[in-house]
C-alpha cells in the first residue's frame, strides 16, 4: 500500500541527505520526493511517497523521529488529504496539431508556458491519474520531453 508522509525538518545542510540515507540504508524505496522551505525559512517540508505494509511504515516513522533535524512526521494517507503533482510536457506542435494540443490542454485546465516554432511546453497540475491521462492523450501527437515534480500533500481541514 502506498503511504504519503509529510516531514517537517530543520532547513540545515545534510538534513535531506540523512532522511534519504535512512530509506536507502534500510532498503525502503522512495517513489516520490519533494522538499521546499515552509513559511519559515528555517524549516522545510518534505513529502515522501513510499510503499509498504503498516508495520514497515510505522518502522520508517519511528526511525525518522530519531533523526536530529526532524521535527514532525505525519502519515497523511491515514486520513483525508489533498495531493498534487506538476508536470512540464514538451510536445510537437506542427501546424496540423497546434489547435488539438491547445484544446487538450484547455480541457485539463493546463497552461502553455513556452512556445517555439515546432513545439509547445505545457504545464499540468493535479493528481497522478490526471497527469497520466494527459500524457496518454498527448502521446500520439508526439511528446518530446516530460519533467515531473514529486507529490506534495496536505491533510484536509476539518469540515466543521
Amino acid at each position: 500500500m502506498k503511504h504519503t508522509l509529510t516531514v517537517l525538518l530543520r532547513n540545515r545542510p545534510g538534513a535531506l541527505s540523512r532522511v534519504t540515507g535512512l530509506f536507502s540504508g534500510r532498503c525502503f524505496n522512495i517513489e516520490s520526493l519533494c522538499v521546499a522551505e515552509t513559511y519559515d525559512p528555517e524549516i522545510s517540508c518534505l513529502t515522501v511517497v513510499t510503499n509498504g505494509e503498516p508495520g514497515i511504515i510505522e518502522q520508517i516513522t519511528k526511525q525518522l523521529h530519531k533523526l536530529i533535524d526532524v521535527i514532525t512526521v505525519n502519515d497523511v494517507s491515514e486520513g483525508e488529504f489533498v495531493e498534487r503533482e506538476m508536470a512540464l510536457i514538451r510536445v510537437k506542435a506542427e501546424a496540423s496539431t497546434r489547435a488539438e494540443v491547445l484544446r487538450i490542454i484547455d480541457i485539463f485546465r493546463g497552461k502553455v508556458v513556452d512556445v517555439s516554432p515546432n513545439s509547445y511546453a505545457l504545464e499540468i497540475t493535479g493528481s497522478d491519474s490526471k497527469i497520466k491521462a494527459v500524457i496518454d492523450i498527448l502521446k500520439p501527437l508526439g511528446i518530446k520531453e516530460i519533467v515531473r515534480t514529486g507529490k506534495i500533500a496536505m491533510v484536509r481541514a476539518p469540515k466543521k
